[in-house]
């Protein structure tokens, strides 16, 4: 991924999802920065998805285009595929093509699953599961036609480790983007699109509650800067021209660093040795 020059976008186009603020508007600066014409989608809710105000992505686009940056609002919801669709089609229809999909919108609900309502957990679903496929399902055959994309779509540690507190809805939200992201990476492997997945850590209004209440006991998290402007520059660098063959992947980033998350099957472990026996047993017994 690294250049003997700055990344170029120009003739690019991209869409980001939830990009009035955060880590979404981080994204659609360094984009429109690097020459990108950019498609600002927001339906302006809180982290709950909760009343909306489309008059924020308007905010957005109008300051990249007075920084001398292409861009236009865009206010579909992508919760549905009919939404989705119409965001992907502002797209074309503004720019002539779509190159570029980051799926970053999202919702949080810090409920644990003694407490969580399946209003907590349908809401974080469809925005995080249902949007993430939804605008690749409508992108995918513009990409797929000029045999070129790149989708970034936005994972969450939450849905990957075990021990870190948070809540049943955004985790089973967060890890179901983790197979959409490997169904659609081998769907474009063979069409010039490729597509991954970023964990980022970031101080936004949506991560504020979480990192102010761990305070000293996040360590040296707590010392780096969790600025969302780098979490957008490892974005931008899995959707260059040299970022071709990386595709499939899961990476995690905050603060400079950069790590990469690998699902493995061992065969040879304490765990595997203590669940064939039991297996074992059990089918000794019964099959007598």
């Amino acid at each position: 991924m690294t250049s003997a020059r700055p990344a170029d976008f120009t003739g690019r186009v991209a869409l980001v999802t939830g990009a009035a603020g955060g880590i979404g508007l981080a994204h659609a600066r360094l984009l429109a920065r690097l020459g990108a014409a950019v498609v600002v989608n927001d339906i302006g809710g809180d982290p709950l998805g909760e009343h909306p105000d489309g008059s924020r992505a308007e905010e957005v686009a109008a300051r990249l285009r007075e920084q001398g940056g292409a861009a236009v609002a865009d206010t579909s919801d992508v919760r549905t595929f009919g939404g989705a669709a119409a965001a992907v089609q502002r797209a074309v229809d503004s720019f002539g093509r779509i190159d570029i999909l980051i799926n970053n919108a999202g919702t949080l609900h810090t409920e644990p699953v003694d407490d969580v309502t399946e209003a907590d957990l349908l809401t974080d679903l469809q925005v995080h599961a249902v949007g993430t496929v939804a605008t690749m399902h409508a992108a995918f055959p513009h990409m797929r036609a000029q045999r070129w994309g790149r989708i970034v779509n936005t994972l969450s540690e939450s849905g990957l480790r075990s021990d870190l507190a948070s809540g049943i809805a955004y985790a089973t939200a967060k890890s179901a983007v983790w197979g959409a992201t490997m169904s659609a990476a081998h769907a474009g492997r063979d069409a010039g699109i490729t597509v991954n997945a970023l964990s980022p850590g970031a101080r936004t209004r949506m991560s504020q509650a979480f990192l102010d209440e761990a305070g000293p006991a996040a360590g040296p998290a707590a010392r780096l800067d969790l600025s969302p402007d780098r979490v957008a520059a490892v974005a931008a660098g899995l959707c260059t021209e040299t970022a071709h063959d990386i595709t499939g992947r899961v990476v995690h980033t905050a603060g400079g660093h950069v790590r990469e998350f690998v699902l493995s099957r061992v065969a040879d472990t304490e765990l595997v040795d203590r669940l064939r026996a039991f297996a074992d047993d059990i089918a000794v017994e019964a099959f007598r």
